[in-house]
């Protein structure tokens, strides 16, 4: 963990906060790649993540993009009500699942709402290194449009849609029409911009491989809790068992046995709690694995996966 300090707040939209934050002791940061984020331990034992918004060769400091979410648990509601320059926090060192891919020959990015903050650092990213990429930025109004002073200088790159001067959904298929397969592609926005962007990208004939999603809740409906099978999981290393209630999660059985195992979101959007599968059929829930690495079957996201099996096998 990294003290830090709140070394300035700015508005960057209606709901949306800026925030820089500089080390406590004057110190550089931990270096980041474009798309990263980092856990924020806030008052109250509250830890959210949040991505970075400048580019990498900005080590000086992170700063970050907070919308007030209407459903806040209390982490977006501090930060907006609560949070004032000179503040002390602790921050985690920075992680990224949604890095830019090196083999592209364009970044093309499609952001909806507080989606645009991850993208920022990586089309600051793409500067640096003087590599094409394109954005299509969907708002529900300007008022809502956060960053738009960091995004002018590149108008020529930028198409704009805002939901209250159009009659019609983002042209999210002409976007991707012109765009060839050795283009990228990656999202981060809401599950009805994303699974927009699933299907037209599919569509075009884009490799499911060079299509890439940040999600920054589990926006998909829950599996129904009763309808679960309780199941037994077993930590090889450990030599112990324990019994998966129904409504319950293997992250939440070993913590009230007394394990402690590193988590971070607790809704399969992070790989923190990601765990060695060695035996045993999961039945994955998460939002982060691949599908050549849910086919493997190697490794288990433990917050919200479950089994298909009546037993697991951890490398625990």
């Amino acid at each position: 963990m990294h003290d830090v300090i709140v070394s300035r707040l700015t508005h960057e939209a209606d709901s949306v906060v800026g925030i820089e934050l500089r080390a406590a002791d004057g110190s550089a940061l931990p270096p980041f790649t474009g798309g990263a984020h980092v856990d924020v331990h806030l008052p109250g034992g509250l830890r959210r993540q949040y991505s970075l918004t400048n580019g990498p060769a900005q080590t000086g400091c992170y700063c970050l993009g907070v919308g007030l979410a209407r459903t806040s648990r209390g982490g977006s509601r501090h930060v907006h009500e609560r949070l004032r320059v000179g503040d002390h926090l602790q921050v985690s060192a920075p992680r990224s699942l949604f890095g830019l891919a090196a083999e592209a020959a364009e970044h093309v990015f499609i952001a909806g709402g507080i989606g645009i903050t991850p993208i920022l650092s990586m089309i600051e990213a793409c500067q640096t290194a003087g590599q094409p990429w394109r954005l299509l930025y969907c708002v529900r109004s300007r008022a809502r449009a956060a960053y738009l002073w960091r995004l002018a200088p590149h108008h020529a790159r930028v198409q704009l849609h805002v939901d209250e001067e159009r009659d019609t959904l983002p042209d999210v298929a002409g976007f991707l029409r012109s765009i060839r397969n050795t283009t990228h592609v990656y999202c981060c926005g809401p599950a009805a911009l994303m699974d927009a962007v699933g299907r037209e990208a599919a569509a075009a004939g884009l490799p499911a491989q060079s299509v890439h999603f940040e999600r920054f809740c589990a926006d998909a409906a829950p599996a129904d809790a009763a309808t679960d099978s309780a199941f037994r999981v077993t930590l090889r290393r450990r030599g112990t068992t324990y019994v998966v209630a129904p409504g319950r999660s293997i992250l939440e059985t070993l913590e009230e046995n007394g394990m402690v195992h590193p988590c971070s979101c607790r809704e399969g959007l992070c790989r923190t709690c990601e765990t060695p599968l060695l035996a045993g059929k999961a039945d994955h829930r998460d939002f982060v694995l691949s599908e050549e690495e849910r086919v493997a079957n190697t490794s288990i996201i433990l917050c919200v996966s479950r089994a298909f099996d009546d037993e697991l096998v951890l490398d625990l």
